[in-house]
Parts: C-alpha cells; structure tokens; sequence
C-alpha cells in the first residue's frame, strides 16, 4: 500500500522540483544563449541583449567561421586524435586491466600499486617535454595518442569491473582449452560493454577538447592544428578586439568578434553532445560497478 504523503513530504516534493527546475534552468541558459548569439546579426547581438531567441536571424557567422582553412583542418585532426586515441587507450587499458585482474598474476599488488602511485605523483612539465623531444613526439601527431594510451584511473575502472566477472567462466572456458587470449576477447570482453562504453566517452571527451598539448608540442605546426586551440584563439582575439573583423559586412549582415565566438563554441561542441546521448545509458552500470572496491 502507498504511503500516505504528510505535509512535509509534500513541502520537501516541492522545494526539490523548484531546486531542480532552477538548476536546469542555470544549466542550460548560457548555451542557450550562446546558440540564439551564434544566429544573430553580430552587431545587433552587441545593441540588443540576446537571451534564447535571435532578433535577426542569420547564418553568416557559421559561414565565416566553416570557410576559415584552419578550423578545417582542425577538425579533420580533432576527429582523428578523437577516434584513434579512443580506440587505442580502450585496447591498451583494457589488456592491462585483464592481466591485472587475474588471481594468479603473482605481481599483481605490484603493479597496480605502480600505477596508482602515477595518478599521485607527475614528474613535471619541463621533464614530460624533455621526455618527448627524446621520444620524437614533438610535431607529431602521435603526440595526441601515445601518451595518454593508458591511464591509471580508466584501467583500475576496468579491473574492478573484471573482478567482478565469476570465475567460473574463465575456469570453464579453460578445460575446453582456451587460451587467455581466447578468454578475454570471447568472454571477458563482452561482459565489459558497459564499462568500455562509459570509458570510451571519457577518452573520447578529452581528446575532443584538449587543446593544451597542441601548443606545448605543435605550436609550430599548423597542419596538426585542432579544433579547440583554433577556438582559443579565436576567443583570445576576440577578447583582445585585435581581429579584423569588429564589423565586417557580410551581405548586408555585421559579423562581430563575439558572434563569431558564439558559432564557433557551438560548432565544436555539437558533436560530442550528438554523441552522449547514445552511450549515456551505460554510465550507471559502468561506473557503479567498476567503482566497487575490493
């Protein structure tokens, strides 16, 4: 039988839809926001405030910003270091992870010790740098993927989840002669959807945004450009008011600083919004599984 609801379950049932409401509300205005901007009149954005509808329509600020040559080319290799680097951290965390969690691996306290003490303690910039000059990653674009091919915090994710998988499998998958190799991409592996799901959208995120390593290491290269670094700069100008474009008329239609700043932040983050959606649902197994402590 139903509860019957007392007068301060009904009082806290309403504080928390107005709290959430609220909340939502604060959440979604500033992209809102930033997409009726990105469809205004550039110069009329800057007169009128602008909230969630634009006042005069337009789509020359997109045009602008897809006919610069640079934001093509870094979306080209966004997409890239986006792709190869999810695959390749996805298949190296989850090796590791795999060899990690077997109870018969006698080094196994070890080793995962090794990699914890990683995510507490960084050798420094000037060193990293160092490390990769010696390496030949410097204006390169395995730069992007090779060092952050494994992660300790994604691989623990990954072991803990394993960990939980029945023996029993892998035990019965061995008296019908299974290699380990055979266990893990036929048993192992797609037990783990879930888990890799919700990694591959953590990777797949930051590869997407990052923009620090391309100026620490391909400044010099404008063919390794990205998508995020063209956008900073873009931002950069646009703060500094040092672009030649305060007002430029494109038919008839002014094109501001901040116009093109709001089209270009929508541009660049509209595909991994399109994205989440689909691998959304795996985040609560995911997570809540693989974050079990032994």
């Amino acid at each position: 039988m139903k509860r019957k609801l007392t007068t301060g379950d009904i009082v806290f049932e309403v504080c928390l839809t107005i709290f959430l409401v609220l909340f939502v509300f604060v959440t979604l205005y500033p992209v809102l926001n930033t997409l009726a901007v990105s469809f205004n009149d550039g110069f009329d954005s800057i007169v009128n405030r602008i909230h969630f509808i634009p006042n005069e329509f337009t789509l020359d600020n997109y045009k602008t910003v897809l006919a610069k040559e640079s934001l093509r080319t870094g979306l080209v290799i966004t997409v890239l270091r986006t792709v190869l680097g999810t695959l390749i951290s996805l298949v190296s965390n989850a090796l590791l992870a795999f060899v990690i969690s077997r109870k018969r691996f006698l080094f196994k306290k070890s080793v995962s010790l090794f990699w914890v003490i990683t995510m507490y303690v960084n050798g420094g910039l000037i060193p990293v740098y160092l490390v990769f000059r010696q390496l030949g990653l410097l204006n390169t674009f395995w730069v992007y993927v090779i060092p952050g091919a494994v992660s300790a915090f994604n691989m623990l994710v990954m072991r803990n989840f394993m960990n939980d998988i029945p023996d029993s499998l892998e035990e019965s998958a061995e008296i019908d002669g299974a290699g380990y190799f055979t266990i893990f991409t036929r048993i192992i592996s797609p037990l783990c959807k879930p888990v890799y799901a919700t990694i591959a959208l953590f990777v797949a995120v930051y590869q997407w945004n990052a923009w620090f390593d391309t100026m620490l290491y391909n400044k010099m290269r404008d063919d390794l450009t990205v998508l995020q670094y063209e956008l900073m700069k873009m931002l950069q100008s646009a703060l500094n008011q040092s672009q030649n474009v305060d007002n430029v008329k494109n038919g008839g239609v002014n094109i501001t600083p901040q116009s093109l700043r709001a089209a270009a932040t929508i541009a660049t983050m509209l595909p991994i919004i399109c994205l989440y959606p689909f691998l959304q649902r795996y985040f609560v197994t995911g997570l809540t599984i693989g974050g079990v402590k032994e």
